[in-house]
Parts: structure tokens; sequence; C-alpha cells
């Protein structure tokens, strides 16, 4: 098997919620996750307030939904590293933006940066894939039944030439439709 086979093959798992192809995708792709917010956190106050493994777990949680829903077209690994670099600055922004609004004092607030801990654990565990399938539930109960259809057939890895033959209108209106109901889902979810 060719590496963008192995590659579509990961995803196609990850798609049909398969927790070993989930730790794999997370211990391949977790460390430059953490490094574009690392990278992007250069104010010593925020760091000691904002976390790269929290920020990588929140940007994890919401891949692996809208992974699952089949939104995301991914041919090869370099797109799904700027994908998700990608989430994680916009995560690290919404919380910066969050800590400023509610003007947050981080210099007041103590840190236990310099105490030792043991590193966390980069595969996620039962809590963690139970998190991750109820909130896909919950974002299957929210799609109205076109949007549904068109999640399933993304997630059993129909094109989106395949969709708009089989639901009507074009390729890039069923893409668009899907996004938007996505985006909405997220935010009533408050993944994303």
């Amino acid at each position: 098997m060719a590496h963008d086979d192995l590659f579509d093959e990961l995803l196609q798992r990850v798609r049909r919620g398969d927790s070993d192809a989930a730790c794999e995708l997370v211990r391949r792709y977790e460390l430059a996750i953490r490094v574009a917010v690392r990278t992007r956190l250069s104010d010593p106050a925020l760091r000691q307030q904002l976390d790269s493994v929290d920020i990588c777990q929140s940007v994890l949680a919401s891949f692996f939904v809208r992974a699952a829903a089949g939104q995301f077209d991914l041919h090869e690994p370099a797109q799904l590293v700027g994908l998700l670099t990608r989430m994680a600055r916009n995560k690290l922004a919404m919380q910066v933006r969050s800590q400023h609004q509610q003007r947050r004092d981080v210099r007041r607030v103590s840190s236990i940066a310099n105490s030792w801990a043991m590193p966390p654990d980069k595969t996620p565990g039962p809590a963690q894939q139970a998190v991750q399938r109820d909130l896909l539930s919950r974002a299957y109960q929210l799609m109205d039944p076109e949007v549904r259809q068109i999640a399933d057939c993304r997630a059993g890895g129909s094109a989106w030439e395949e969709i708009a033959e089989r639901l009507g209108g074009t390729p890039e209106a069923r893409r668009k439709q899907f996004r938007r109901a996505m985006d909405d889902i997220a935010k009533t979810l408050e993944i994303e």
C-alpha cells in the first residue's frame, strides 16, 4: 500500500470512530499542534494560563467530530497538519481574546508551572473517547435530515460530486451547505 493509501485508510478508520485509528492520529500529529500553539504563545503571563495540551485536546475533539461527520477532504498528511495547526491557531486566538475580554490580569493569578508533574498521557482515554462519541451523537441530533444525509455520505467516503449527483445541486453548493451546518453545530456545542 502506498503512503497516501495508508493515510486515506487511517482517515476512513477515524471517520468510522475507530479508537485505535484516533490514537494513531493523535500520536502522529499532536506534536505539530502543540508546537503551533507554543510558537504563538509568546507572552509568559499567558503561557501560565493557557496550556498547549488543553488547546491540543480541544483541537482534536473538534477535528474528530467534524471528521466523523465527513467535513474534511484530506488526501495527504501535509493537508492534515495544515488543518490542525490552523485550528490550533484559531483556538489559541479565541482563548487569548477570552482572557482579554474577561480582563483577567494574568500576572496576579498564581501558577503551578514550576511544580513538577508527570507528562500528560497522549492517548485519548476512555473518558475522552466517551466525550468524543457524545459530541458526535449530539452533532448528528442537531443536523436536519438533509445535512445528516450529506454527513452519512461523507462518512462513507463519498466525494462531493457523488453527493451532488445523489441529492441534487452542485458539489460546491453541497460542500458549502455542509460547512455552514457544521459551523453552526460547532458553535452550538461550543467546540469551536
